[in-house]
């Protein structure tokens, strides 16, 4: 058992926690929390660091994992990213997609994020995605890293299931998706027509901005369609998690009434 803050491996999973330089370099992220441990695929499994009390009462059976690391309650608490520790660490090997693990299905539907920032919004995208039905999400190179703890929290297991990508230019993502036949619908206050009133029942793609700016110019004019959400009193958008719901479950409407 690791009784000693000063541990090689505890100051290891304090950085990862902390840096995406660090998660890449290594190959891996860390998930904590015993639902993402019980959903987590076993062979990407690296290794499990428990706390000395959630390990006594689970029992060692609940653990058939190999790779086991007990942690002392205190030293677990320094490496928690979570006001009340949830007492389970997974060290997990990360995911690798291409752009055609996305749209090897008839009719994609997928979502594209451009610059956003904030790693709960990310999280409950990805969440909202497996809900929605989605085939994967895509972002630009310059959004919050996936990886991030808080946003493998948000997305409370999804994260190990949707598959998504990283882009260096999402106008060729774009490109590319429109010689799949994939068309893409920017949601936008400049919208031609409202959300509900387009069809998504062919391979569809939504493009969500930045948090606070919105898509940029020069991406919006490479969407095939400007959508809009209406909006009543004095809003001018929703929170990009909130719109990239409302666009995915009315693709899921659409697409289960098929």
């Amino acid at each position: 058992m690791i009784t000693s803050t000063a541990n090689p491996q505890v100051k290891n999973l304090q950085q990862l926690m902390k840096k995406s330089s660090v998660r890449k370099e290594q190959g891996v992220f860390l998930a904590e929390g015993v639902k993402m441990l019980l959903e987590a695929p076993p062979e990407r499994i690296r290794k499990i660091y428990v706390s000395k009390s959630l390990y006594e009462e689970k029992g060692q059976a609940f653990f058939p994992h190999a790779d086991l690391e007990l942690l002392d309650d205190r030293v677990y608490r320094a490496v928690s990213d979570t006001k009340t520790p949830q007492g389970v660490l997974c060290l997990i090997e990360r995911f690798s997609y291409t752009l055609a693990d996305l749209t090897h299905k008839a009719n994609p539907f997928l979502i594209i994020l451009e610059n956003l920032q904030d790693p709960g919004n990310l999280g409950t995208i990805i969440r909202t995605a497996e809900g929605a039905g989605a085939d994967g999400v895509i972002l630009s190179n310059d959004s919050v890293d996936i990886y991030n703890p808080k946003t493998i929290r948000a997305t409370m297991g999804s994260v190990y299931r949707v598959p998504f990508l990283y882009a260096d230019d999402l106008k060729e993502v774009l490109s590319d998706l429109r010689e799949r036949g994939v068309r893409s619908y920017a949601a936008h206050l400049g919208g031609a027509c409202a959300y509900d009133e387009a069809d998504y029942r062919q391979g569809c793609a939504f493009l969500i901005g930045n948090e606070g700016n919105g898509l940029t110019a020069d991406l919006s004019a490479c969407a095939d369609t400007l959508i809009r959400i209406p909006m009543h009193g004095k809003l001018e958008s929703l929170n990009a998690s909130v719109a990239a719901a409302v666009l995915m479950y009315e693709a899921c409407r659409q697409r289960d009434n098929l």
